[in-house]
């Protein structure tokens, strides 16, 4: 039977990529350069950071969306632009609905 070869990767835990997190914060370097560096995937290093580290600038999912977003005006000028039907599930049952007819 053949001898398993322990891969450097397998040994890597919350608190080893949690330190590797940090330095990468304190090194200056892409996170390629970083992961060359290192000798690991760019995919590990998103996945971990998406994981341990909310300081890397992640969506905060609790915070409310904008209550208003402008759009600019639309044009009112009659032109021979192909119709427009847009609509918007807004969730919650309510939809938005645009027409350029």
């Amino acid at each position: 039977m053949a001898e398993r070869k322990h891969d450097k990767r397998s040994h890597r835990n919350e608190p080893k990529w949690r330190a590797m997190l940090a330095r990468h914060q304190s090194c200056g370097l892409s996170i390629e350069a970083f992961c060359r560096r290192e000798a690991v995937s760019t995919a590990s290093f998103y996945r971990w950071r998406a994981l341990l580290d909310d300081s890397y600038g992640h969506v905060d999912t609790a915070k409310p969306p904008p209550a208003f977003l402008d759009l600019g005006a639309l044009n009112a000028t009659p032109t021979t632009r192909p119709r427009l039907d847009l609509k918007l599930d807004l969730g919650d049952g309510l939809t938005l609905h645009l027409v350029r007819a």
